[in-house]
């Protein structure tokens, strides 16, 4: 049975989609099966894979609103193993739309349902916000990704992100535990990123939730999205593109511990 990873973090330019484009692409490339699921309305993750988001007939819009199969939504991209259910504006209303229906937290849960025994990973990319979608995710994933951006806002935002993954848990009843809190847009040049990094070893290291790989800020991870590709066929000798491959290691890694 595939990992539901939700990659969300309420705060905005943390390299939220650019994490969950590269690190489904790094994990792709090494042999498993992988699935991006946007659930942003921007539907940047769908473009960074080339994709027109406004050709597409079947979204994940389709999908949670019962229009289509979840298993019709998904659509290959031209990275071996790695498939997506893109995005577009479509699912701007949806959490007004979802927010009247019955039940309405676990119906992107019954949504994958159908699909999520085909791939080892499944990675949510969510909009920078704590609304019913985000909600809807973190009842359908088995884990959080936190991408936290090198700078002293972020690190206020974090306990706050944290206490709304623990309220969902309580009030719903549903358990996502923490995968990782990886640092991003990391410059070792400047003393704030090496502060904010001492700070999140000093509150998150001991408890295993913070990834060892830290994603450099890097100009290629930056113009890949506008090629329509992610950073690893963009620029495969790139430090961001290395740095996300170091990550999906860690990644498989911390799972065949686990099992």
């Amino acid at each position: 049975m595939g990992e539901v990873i939700a990659v969300m973090n309420q705060k905005g330019g943390c390299g939220k989609t650019t994490t969950v484009v590269n690190t489904a692409t790094s994990l792709a490339l090494m042999g498993k099966s992988v699935l991006v699921v946007d659930m942003d309305p921007q539907a940047n993750a769908t473009t960074s894979f080339g994709i027109d988001k406004t050709k597409l007939e079947n979204t994940i819009y389709d999908a949670i609103t019962g229009k289509i199969s979840v298993k019709k939504a998904a659509i290959p991209t031209f990275i071996k193993n790695l498939f997506i259910i893109p995005s577009n504006m479509s699912l701007s209303g949806a959490g007004v739309e979802l927010s009247e229906k019955d039940n309405y937290h676990i119906i992107l849960k019954n949504t994958l349902r159908d699909i999520v025994d085909l791939f080892d990973y499944i990675f949510i990319d969510l909009p920078p916000s704590l609304g019913v979608i985000t909600v809807n995710a973190l009842v359908a994933s088995d884990s959080v990704l936190i991408p936290i951006q090198a700078e002293y806002y972020a690190l206020e935002g974090v306990a706050d992100l944290i206490s709304t993954i623990k309220l969902v848990e309580k009030r719903l009843r549903s358990p996502t535990p923490i995968k990782g809190i990886l640092l991003t847009l990391y410059d070792k040049r400047t003393r704030l990123s090496r502060d904010v990094h001492k700070e999140l070893k000093k509150y998150f290291e001991s408890r295993n939730l913070l990834f060892k790989t830290i994603i450099p800020r890097n100009i290629r991870l930056a113009e890949a999205p506008s090629h329509g590709k992610p950073c690893l066929i963009y620029d495969p000798e790139s430090t961001g593109t290395k740095a996300y491959l170091n990550l999906a290691k860690e990644i498989i890694e911390r799972d065949n511990q686990v099992l």
